[in-house]
């Protein structure tokens, strides 16, 4: 059985070939969108390893992998189709495109420093719960924590799944061309794709936390919500949209901001 260090370590590895890897296909194609994607599926890859370093065998290891791949598969191929549909995301282009004037960068310097170097170690301490949490052989079954962690898992995975989907059939309506998307889950939140996102991590915690090294992986769970609702997610989002559309102002004013609650009136708003 292979201490921690060597699991984390093995998957550190892991995680800096997966990225030199795709660095090297975003700069032969002066794209670097696909990243988006392999921070889903960079996580499942980890998973996995984790998984084949440690034996694997037990429920807890199993269910561990099992929703974090599936997880991973969804977002993964979610940004992946994105990116095919939409094209390349604006924010990488006007970050490398500022690099290159302000500072002469060339692109692969920049996009390497930039975008792979700073997303690299965030992807490996986000998916400490699914590293941490397989390492000690027992409680090898899942306890109540382990399955309530399962189960608020599944039903993250389940939410952002549908909110992703409603976004985009509502997308896809040439008749919403600039409206503000206030229906089904984002009714009740403006960000219900983030918010599955942070119950299926809190989830595989509390499936990890049944174990004495998966108790230290809590700062995985808690950096994703703070890079989600205080850094790259929610500040960057609503930046854009409130400049873009007008009435997004006012589905702020009526709209929980990340956890679901019925919408304001327009008296209370």
């Amino acid at each position: 059985m292979p201490d921690f260090v060597t699991v984390l370590a093995v998957n550190a590895g892991v995680i800096l070939a997966l990225f030199v890897l795709a660095w090297a296909i975003c700069v032969a194609q002066k794209d670097c969108t696909p990243v988006d994607s392999l921070w889903g599926l960079g996580m499942g890859v980890v998973a996995i390893s984790t998984y084949l370093q440690t034996g694997g065998g037990t429920p807890r290891r199993m269910v561990l992998t099992a929703i974090c791949v599936a997880w991973a598969l969804r977002l993964g191929g979610y940004m992946l189709w994105r990116w095919r549909d939409h094209g390349p995301d604006g924010r990488y282009v006007r970050m490398l495109d500022k690099a290159k004037a302000e500072k002469g960068w060339g692109y692969g310097y920049a996009a390497f420093r930039l975008v792979f170097m700073l997303q690299m170690p965030l992807l490996w301490l986000v998916c400490l719960p699914i590293q941490l949490g397989q390492i000690a052989p027992e409680p090898a079954q899942l306890g109540l924590v382990g399955l309530i962690g399962e189960g608020l898992a599944i039903f993250g995975l389940v939410f952002e799944s549908l909110a992703d989907w409603q976004l985009v059939r509502f997308k896809k309506d040439p008749a919403n061309e600039g409206e503000v998307m206030d229906r089904g889950l984002w009714r009740y939140t403006r960000h219900p794709n983030y918010f599955g996102d942070a119950c299926v991590w809190w989830g595989l915690w509390l499936v990890a936390a049944e174990t004495t090294p998966g108790l230290f992986a809590i700062v995985g769970p808690i950096y994703l919500v703070f890079t989600l609702t205080r850094w790259s997610g929610v500040p960057t989002v609503e930046g854009r949209l409130k400049r873009r559309k007008p009435a997004y102002e006012d589905y702020m004013r009526r709209t929980s901001g990340f956890f679901p609650w019925p919408p304001k009136s327009s008296e209370q708003a």
